[in-house]
């Protein structure tokens, strides 16, 4: 699972403008759980990327998360993730032009919900 940090950051009007760093540390630690649960119709255990650009670079991996912090663009560095898969990919974003990349190299795309709460 390839998750667009700041897409399901920014998916919910709750103040994470101003602390992009925190809020990208927040989403981090409520996606350890979809490392060992997976998502609905993609049972655990997975591994989980979580795609950070901008002031939310510096985030650190930990148990069951792995940061990947995008050099240029985000979207970008998650379409070379999806590329480099081996085996089904599912990419956690709204983005349109991102679903419609990722789609075209047989990835699977699911909005922003399915990771806001627990699994």
């Amino acid at each position: 699972m390839i998750v667009d940090g700041a897409n399901v950051v920014g998916s919910v009007p709750d103040g994470w403008w101003r602390d992009r760093h925190g809020a990208a540390e927040r989403l981090r630690d409520r996606l350890v759980a979809y490392a060992a649960e997976g998502l609905p119709g993609h049972p655990g255990p997975c591994e989980v990327v979580l795609v950070v650009e901008g002031a939310a670079r510096g985030v650190e991996s930990v148990p069951g998360v792995r940061v990947e912090a995008a050099a240029g663009s985000g979207d970008d560095r998650i379409v070379e993730l999806a590329a480099a898969a081996n085996g089904p990919c599912v990419v956690v974003t709204a983005d349109r032009e991102l679903r419609r990349r990722v789609g075209a190299l047989g990835a699977e795309s699911v909005g922003p919900r399915t990771v806001r709460g627990e699994p």
